[in-house]
This record gives C-alpha cells, sequence and structure tokens, in this order.
C-alpha cells in the first residue's frame, strides 16, 4: 500500500471513530455526572421536603412549624415541578420517592409526633435536610456542566437558604 492509500485509509479510519463516538460525546458534554447527581438529588429532596411539610400538618405541636410545613410543601412542589421539566428535556430519569436515609429520618421524627419534641425534632432535620441541599446547590452552581440544569439550582438557591433560615437552630421562625 502505497503512502497515499495509507493516508486515506488514516483519515476515513478517524472519520468512522470520530462520527460514532460524536453522539455519545456531544450526550456527555450536555448532560454530565455532576448534573445527574444534582437533578435526582435535587428531586429527591423534593419529595422529602413535600412530605415532611404534609407531615408537619398532622403532627406539629405549634402553629409556627406547621406554617413552615406549608411554606415547604408549596415551594419545593413549584421547584420539582422546574426540576421535572428540565430532566424531561435532559431525557433522565427521576426516581419515585425520598432516598432510603430521607424516609428514615422522618420516620424517626415522626416517633415524637403530637409532642413538643416531635417539634423540635423536625426542626433540627429540616435544617440539617437545608444545609445539605445548600450544598448540593453550590457544587452544581460551581461545576455544572448542563446549563438548564445550573439554572434551576440557581433559581432553587434563594428559596433553600429562606428555608433554612426559617428552621436554624432548631427554632421556628416564620417572619
Amino acid at each position: 500500500m502505497g503512502k497515499r492509500m495509507r493516508m486515506l485509509a488514516m483519515a476515513a479510519t478517524a472519520a468512522a471513530v470520530t462520527g460514532m463516538c460524536a453522539p455519545a460525546a456531544l450526550a456527555g458534554a450536555s448532560t454530565g455526572d455532576q448534573d445527574s447527581t444534582y437533578v435526582t438529588s435535587a428531586h429527591q429532596g423534593n419529595l422529602a421536603e413535600i412530605a415532611a411539610g404534609q407531615d408537619a400538618q398532622k403532627n406539629a405541636v405549634t402553629s409556627c412549624v406547621k406554617e413552615v410545613g406549608l411554606k415547604l410543601i408549596a415551594d419545593h412542589q413549584k421547584l420539582d415541578t422546574d426540576l421535572k421539566a428540565v430532566a424531561a428535556k435532559a431525557d433522565m430519569t427521576l426516581p419515585t420517592a425520598p432516598t432510603a436515609a430521607q424516609q428514615q429520618e422522618l420516620k424517626a421524627v415522626q416517633l415524637k409526633a403530637g409532642t413538643a419534641g416531635y417539634d423540635s425534632a423536625w426542626l433540627a432535620s429540616q435544617e440539617a435536610a437545608h444545609r445539605k441541599t445548600l450544598a448540593l446547590i453550590d457544587t452544581q452552581i460551581r461545576t455544572g456542566s448542563n446549563a438548564a440544569v445550573t439554572d434551576a439550582a440557581e433559581k432553587a438557591r434563594p428559596i433553600v437558604a429562606m428555608h433554612l433560615d426559617m428552621v436554624r437552630g432548631g427554632m421556628c421562625h416564620t417572619s
């Protein structure tokens, strides 16, 4: 095989390999591991917060905790609606329930249902959950590769920060 034939063969091979790999490479660039992790974790967090807010409606003793619970339900339903739209556009499959750890945390709080201990346990649980969510959001904002996912994180940040302020220090703050 002459030099020219070898170069043509190498060029054809390179074009074929590049053509076969390009769709996968482009898909990876549009939604990376960080983006998928964020969307899945944020969705499960939203589900957990909605469930916790609903539980507070049934089991909290103070009106303040019930008010915060209602705010969590409304805000996390809205955040999750927006997040599901982003996930659908990126062709991501989302889980249907909070994580096992999130479910266990709520069960631990529910053991104190109807007591002042419930309210303080619920507030402490919400503070920890919202701190973790803020860290997740900040990681997505710093390192995410999908602009739509990062935009959703940026929009969620002030809402989650407000929720943290409402439960900070295990105290209930509605104003």
